[in-house]
């Protein structure tokens, strides 16, 4: 789930990634800009290019093939590197036609772009899914050929099924994939446009007048979520991953008045730690704060034991419920609505809910 449409996927950094040999690739955005601007070329001199040069937002100047597709249309194939994501090999496509009534260039939604329905994504309902920094990149492309008004709409062949795989229907961006990225510049595994997501997503949710928040952080977790609330707008429930101290801190910006915490045990060991970024590459489960717990509950042996057996939470929580002694998960539980509670501030109505592995069923809770 990310705004590229990137599956989460282990963080790499970018150092770890070049060490890898990972490819960086190109954003929808980039893909746009010089579509646009060579469809701008054909329609101006009657043939599209077979190359195009258009310029990132740090200054730097790439260049893409082109694929003629007619008097002013062009194609961009997107190239996302190495990375997983879900619009590599998008046909990203331009069309340009004169629009001299406006005096104004336009850009416009064909099939598979997007189109925002709801508010609260900095655009307007109605418009299509261009975010500003591919826009101003797009509209600096087009005035490198000429300054002169024109209309342009974007299509992508299949986008409608790609956006199938990204957050775009739940935040309300309907008909196809988004125009999207900051950098220009695709990083192998990167975790920012995640990050991106959640606080969009809250976002989205907020300017709706909704005032309860679910953050899930995974897709079973998320699943048993959407089974704990069932009337709540999917908006509401937010596949946060591994910045839950982002979206606590979100939630707490924008107003909310009850926020709900649903994870599993490895995930909520973390919390109760204080790691508000619980990426297994970043941070380890603290088995110590396991062995605390199941000693303050009087657990019997086989869940002391199991406190520390090994590195996991799963192996603790699974003693627990195969002697049929929740105690010390309730009281992790209630270590992570702490830690959650100081984190965000105490800002809203916090309620943490521990489930099982298959996320089916509620094993313990702590919280309003």
């Amino acid at each position: 789930m990310t705004l590229e449409g990137i599956p989460y996927e282990p963080d790499l950094s970018p150092e770890v990634a070049e060490r890898k040999g990972l490819r960086k690739g190109w954003t929808t955005g980039t893909c746009a800009s010089a579509a646009a601007k060579a469809a701008f070329i054909g329609l101006a001199t009657g043939v599209v290019p077979m190359a195009v040069e258009v310029g990132l937002p740090n200054g730097r100047r790439v260049s893409f093939p082109v694929e003629p597709d007619g008097p002013g249309r062009a194609v961009v194939v997107k190239d996302a590197g190495d990375d997983p994501d879900c619009t590599h090999g998008a046909r990203m496509t331009a069309e340009v036609r004169s629009f001299p009534a406006r005096g104004i260039t336009e850009l416009a939604a064909g099939p598979g772009i997007g189109v925002i329905t709801k508010p609260g994504l900095g655009l307007d309902v109605g418009a299509p899914a261009i975010n500003p920094v591919p826009r101003r990149m797009i509209m600096a492309a087009l005035a490198e050929v000429s300054l002169d008004p024109v209309m342009v709409t974007f299509s992508v062949p299949g986008g409608e099924e790609m956006a199938a795989q990204t957050t775009n229907s739940r935040l309300g961006i309907l008909g196809g994939i988004s125009i999207l990225g900051t950098s220009g510049i695709v990083r192998p595994f990167s975790t920012a446009s995640y990050r991106a997501s959640v606080v969009q997503q809250i976002d989205v949710a907020a300017s709706q007048g909704e005032c309860m928040i679910v953050l899930a952080t995974g897709a079973r977790s998320e699943a048993a979520a959407a089974l704990l609330y069932p009337d709540l707008d999917p908006v509401c429930i937010v596949e946060v991953g591994d910045f839950t101290g982002i979206a606590l801190r979100r939630c707490a910006r924008l107003g909310m008045r009850k926020v709900v915490f649903v994870g599993m045990a490895g995930k909520l060991t973390k919390l109760a730690a204080g790691v508000m970024m619980t990426h297994f590459h970043r941070s380890d489960v603290d088995t110590s704060v396991l062995a605390g717990l199941a000693a303050r509950s009087g657990a019997p042996g086989p869940v002391l034991r199991a406190a520390t057996a090994t590195a996991t939470a799963r192996h603790f929580f699974d003693t627990c419920v195969a002697e049929d002694f929740l105690a010390p998960l309730e009281l992790l539980c209630a270590k992570a609505h702490a830690a959650c509670t100081a984190h965000s501030g105490n800002a809203f109505d916090l309620e943490v809910v521990l489930v099982d592995y298959e996320g089916e069923s509620v094993v313990a809770r702590a919280g309003s």
